[in-house]
């Protein structure tokens, strides 16, 4: 058994929450004359250390200003197993090489420096125990309750079991207390390991007409009342967007979720996922009055057919929802098949040549420029121009370049864009007097760094649809539909709208694809996809849903290959039907609502919002996009480490010479060929944990990995979305993809600081992180190597640390071999995407004369040696610049666009 700790039905490995209370201001040194302490938020405040199977180590932590940090401070752990409490004393914890490892610059809160204090106690685990800790600054002063000084609940540590398949339960009505008996269950072979799958099938009757059926079925209560301590959803806050709704033990919510977990209070998961998009039916979820999840079910189809649902129970929530991902990629695959167009136009990529990889590789990997925010919504040849003559002259070298909304010749009929149609394929003549073509062909000679420009359109061409008497309505046969009225913000999506008929969509969207092509073109970002679930017809929805996904794809594929940005697409028909299935390349894809760069407070839910919706969207076919961002913001940094961690693309929206040069090359490296690339990890980023809500002052977690398992590093993106300074205590194991027998080394971008060699069996294997508001950190765990000096019995540990300066500079590193030669030599041999400082750390560093002992060669040859110095944050770390030895080398790049760096180091004295 493992254990892990979490605040009243918070995730696995919390501890505390320090919940802010609306009605308090925030503390302050004058609120507490005789008390400067700032209790850290959880998990800050404690973390608890298996040592055997009943009995754990608890380690808190105590934030003081320095100037009390030698008072005889006293803390006090309360905890109960549901009986009687019991009060352990806890110890100072003043061994520093027994103590967690602070990697960011010292805290300060309420403007003074503040002395980290930790305090342990061994600590007996049941099924679970609830705990509570009150301190003191000395033996004659009042003990304060943390829950009271800082509007806590008691916290909660559980046991997380590893359930064996003989275990697996058959019963779905012993994890849903009141199971609809109306409903039919049935047991599936899971492919997620150690867990257990059901698929649960609700009648419901055909759609009258034009009319859809709809129809909310009582579901049950998963675990049962005051059996669940958390649960987490994933809602539709508005036809287009996902976004997550946490809770605790009453399950409400304020819209239709497509998925939702519960956490039992004995440490289990489950996760209940609605199947839209396979014949004609949309299944999602509600509740009643009582807190029972309910099933809402929407049916297109003429014929009476059965509303879906996959329960999947797992130990932990990754391996619960990965049971419910996998076996519904198996139902949609079992539906209709890709047409053959589309199949024609999979196979014509997966035989093309490199020229090929190379889109791929520029279109995902590539610096992006969005025109949207920089350039407002009146579009012009001349502010198109002029940002790309700008960006060249800052020597930002994208490689990919978006002409976003308003660039259309549109007929601004109605009250607001929603009621606007499109008329011509040509640009909007008077704003684009040299046409589209006119104005693609400059930016290709202002700015010769730009690969592949992409023009935005809506899916049904613009968002009110079709111009009526426009040239496209008149050239294609078209059909008239009705709208709902929008769910947010009072949009007028309401009435009809001219749309291309079903039997022309292939052809219209090949003539326009075919027009972008001819003007230099080679790329799409098509918006507003969420109008096709805004259609009230219930023919209208059957017939032209899956057609113009269906023709958009072939399309896309036919002309631009993996060039395509799906937008607005996170219905739940588009989301099962277009983006689940595996068969074809991946597509980049917006995952969530817009970045909004004049409201504050959007900007910490942007990046939480996205964290939790990659929960779900990991397991689709697509690549995240989590929009494009200014680098000159207050949250600036924010986004920017946000993208870097997301595994998907970077887009910058600067206004035309608003650029923050140094955050940009934190974000990018240069190539050996000139170009500019991306550092973008091998997994996608996502939130760590699921079941903290976003008022719950605690810090976002955003995990991610690079490289192959086990050998690879995890990463963790932290951000704090609250709005008071946060402080947190972060255990080796919740690093995506460590393991128990592995050495590792934890480096923080923001201070270059790395801890020494740590093992998650460790007690004293915890990270201590502390940020203020707006403050975010990137935090990665290198696997090290350990070599032996038999005579000296020393061990030499070592890890390729990337490209330093760069948030995700581990992505940089492409293959990493790190090998001892027979005449004992250690040899790394890396190969990086692109030019920067490469770090490596040697424990032995400090020892050795590293300019006797080291050798370093690019592309076989030696580097200056003034190109390598020890790193001034840690003298462990050896800085070698490789930007710069290959620009004194003149090295050439010849066929390959990496570089090539091998390290010969003699670990003897």
């Amino acid at each position: 058994m493992t254990e892990e700790t979490f605040i009243s039905g918070a995730d696995g490995n919390e501890v505390f929450q320090a919940k802010y209370i609306p009605k308090q201001k925030p503390l302050t040194a004058a609120d507490h004359p005789s008390m400067k302490a700032y209790i850290s938020t959880f998990p800050a405040l404690g973390q608890v250390t298996q040592i055997d199977n009943h009995t754990a180590v608890f380690t808190a932590l105590l934030e003081v200003d320095d100037s009390r940090a030698e008072d005889p401070w006293q803390l006090s752990l309360w905890h109960s197993a549901g009986k009687e409490w019991r009060e352990v004393p806890m110890a100072p914890l003043k061994n520093a090489s027994s103590q967690p490892t602070a990697l960011q610059k010292s805290s300060t809160h309420f403007g003074s420096a503040l002395t980290k204090l930790y305090f342990t106690t061994p600590l007996a685990i049941h099924l679970p125990t609830n705990f509570s800790i009150k301190f003191r600054s000395s033996s004659d002063q009042s003990w304060k309750w943390v829950r009271d000084h800082q509007g806590t609940q008691e916290g909660v540590v559980m046991l997380k079991s590893v359930t064996s398949q003989d275990a697996l339960l058959n019963n779905l009505g012993d994890c849903v207390e009141g199971l609809n008996l109306d409903l039919k269950a049935e047991n599936h072979r899971s492919q997620s390991p150690g867990t257990t799958l059901w698929s649960v099938d609700a009648s419901i009757a055909a759609a009258d007409g034009e009319k859809s059926t709809f129809k909310d079925i009582k579901f049950g209560l998963p675990w049962g009342k005051g059996k669940f301590l958390r649960w987490f959803a994933l809602i539709r806050i508005w036809s287009p967007w996902l976004a997550p709704r946490q809770g605790k033990s009453t399950f409400g919510l304020d819209k239709e979720a497509v998925m939702c977990s519960f956490l039992s209070v004995t440490g289990k998961h489950l996760v209940l996922m609605g199947i839209s998009g396979v014949g004609d039916v949309m299944t999602l979820f509600t509740n009643d009055s009582d807190g029972n999840v309910v099933l809402r079910i929407r049916n297109d189809s003429p014929e009476d057919t059965v509303g879906r649902v996959l329960v999947g129970l797992g130990d932990d929530f990754e391996s619960a929802n990965a049971a419910v991902m996998y076996h519904a990629r198996d139902i949609v695959a079992a539906g209709p098949t890709a047409s053959a167009e589309q199949q024609k136009e999979i196979a014509a990529l997966n035989e093309g040549d490199e020229t090929t990889k190379v889109w791929a590789e520029n279109w995902y990997d590539g610096l992006t420029y969005c025109t949207w925010n920089a350039l407002g919504q009146r579009l012009t040849e001349d502010k198109v121009v002029k940002a790309a003559e700008v960006l060249k002259e800052n020597n930002i070298n994208v490689t990919n370049f978006i002409i976003d909304d308003n660039w259309q010749a549109i007929d601004y009929r109605g009250h607001g864009q929603f009621q606007h149609g499109w008329d011509e394929f040509e640009a909007e003549r008077e704003a684009f007097p040299n046409g589209l073509k006119g104005v693609v062909t400059k930016i290709r000679e202002k700015l010769p760094s730009v690969q592949h420009i992409a023009v935005w359109h809506a899916i049904l061409g613009y968002w009110g649809g079709l111009a009526p008497e426009g040239k496209i309505a008149k050239t294609y046969k078209t059909i008239e539909v009705i709208r709902e009225d929008g769910q947010r913000r009072n949009l007028p999506l309401g009435g009809k709208m001219t749309v291309v008929d079903k039997r022309d969509v292939s052809k219209f969207y090949d003539d326009f694809y075919s027009f972008l092509a001819s003007c230099g073109v080679d790329a799409v970002k098509t918006d507003a996809q969420f109008m096709l679930d805004t259609f009230v017809s219930a023919k209208a929805r059957r017939d032209l849903i899956p057609t113009y996904l269906d023709a958009w794809t072939v399309s896309t594929l036919r002309h631009f290959s993996v060039k395509a940005i799906s937008c607005m697409s996170q219905t739940p028909q588009i989301l099962f039907h277009s983006q689940l299935p595996q068969n074809k390349p991946p597509v980049l894809v917006r995952n969530s609502d817009d970045f909004f760069p004049e409201i504050p407070t959007s900007h910490p839910w942007h990046i939480f919002t996205n964290a939790h919706n990659a929960l779900f969207t990991q397991h689709l076919n697509l690549i995240p996009d989590w929009d494009m961002f200014q680098t000159v913001h207050d949250y600036s940094g924010f986004h920017a480490a946000a993208r870097c961690v997301s595994g998907g693309p970077i887009y910058i929206t600067d206004v035309p010479g608003e650029h923050d040069l140094d955050l940009i090359g934190q974000m990018t490296g240069p190539t050996v060929r000139g170009k500019t690339v991306i550092f973008r990890p091998s997994i996608i980023g996502k939130s760590l944990n699921p079941y903290n809500g976003y008022d719950d002052d605690q810090l976002l977690l955003v995990g991610t990995y690079h490289g192959a398992a086990v050998t690879g590093t995890g990463i963790i993106g932290f951000f704090n979305v609250s709005g008071r300074p946060l402080s947190e205590l972060i255990p080796l194991s919740k690093f995506p993809g460590v393991i128990e027998a592995q050495y590792y080394v934890v480096r923080a971008h923001s201070s270059g600081l790395v801890t020494r060699p740590l093992q998650v069996v460790d007690a004293s294997a915890i990270i201590h992180v502390s940020l203020g508001i707006r403050g975010y950190d990137i935090l990665s765990a290198y696997p090290l190597r350990g070599f032996v000096d038999e005579k000296k019995s020393e061990t030499t540990w070592i890890a390729n640390l990337g490209l330093l300066g760069k948030m995700a500079g581990a992505a940089a590193v492409v293959d990493n071999k790190i090998t001892k030669l027979e005449n004992g030599k250690i040899v790394i041999d890396t190969n990086l995407k692109a030019l920067g400082v490469l770090g490596i750390y040697i424990s032995t560093l400090p020892t050795i004369s590293w300019k006797d002992k080291l050798m370093i060669t690019i592309l076989g040859k030696p580097i200056p040696v003034h190109t390598i110095t020890i790193n001034e944050a840690d003298e462990h770390v050896l800085n070698i610049d490789v930007e710069t030895a290959w620009k004194e080398l003149e090295l050439v790049s010849g066929w390959s666009n990496e570089v090539e760096v091998k390290i010969y180091i003699n670990p003897t004295h």
